[in-house]
């Protein structure tokens, strides 16, 4: 397992401090309700949107690729590896996050980190649909 140095956790505290406030002047109002068939199945319950892409002005980053991950009530994305960087926004429902060392709930509004190597697992705890707005930091 590869530790992370000093460097490259800067390097990702800037990155989501940076990415962050994109989510709260701009995501909430381009959310949308998703139908049922919308995007592609990634688990049951579990659908994956493109929502854009960009380039980015972030050194280490070639690319910005926005998802929005639709989760139905109770529905859970199993334990993935994550392939890239990740800053995730709630933008409908509630959620609990698993990851390797802790567990943690969020709400609508609430942001988190993915890194790349690290494992990461949600269910959406709540009785509508969920959705999680990640911002996929493509490395340049």
């Amino acid at each position: 397992m590869k530790t992370m140095n000093r460097r490259s956790a800067i390097a990702l505290g800037v990155t989501a401090a940076t990415v962050a406030p994109l989510f709260a002047t701009a995501t909430f109002a381009k959310t949308k309700k998703y139908g049922p068939k919308e995007g592609k199945e990634i688990a049951p319950g579990v659908r994956v949107v493109e929502v854009g892409t960009g380039n980015s002005d972030i050194p280490a980053y070639k690319s910005i690729q926005i998802i929005d991950a639709v989760f139905q009530p109770g529905a859970t994305a199993p334990e993935t590896v994550m392939d890239n960087d990740m800053v995730c926004t709630i933008t409908a429902g509630a959620f609990t996050i698993k990851k390797v060392d802790k567990e943690f709930k969020l709400k609508v509004g609430d942001v988190y980190t993915c890194s790349k190597g690290k494992t990461d697992q949600a269910t959406n705890t709540s009785k509508e649909v969920g959705i999680h707005r990640i911002a996929i930091l493509v490395p340049a």
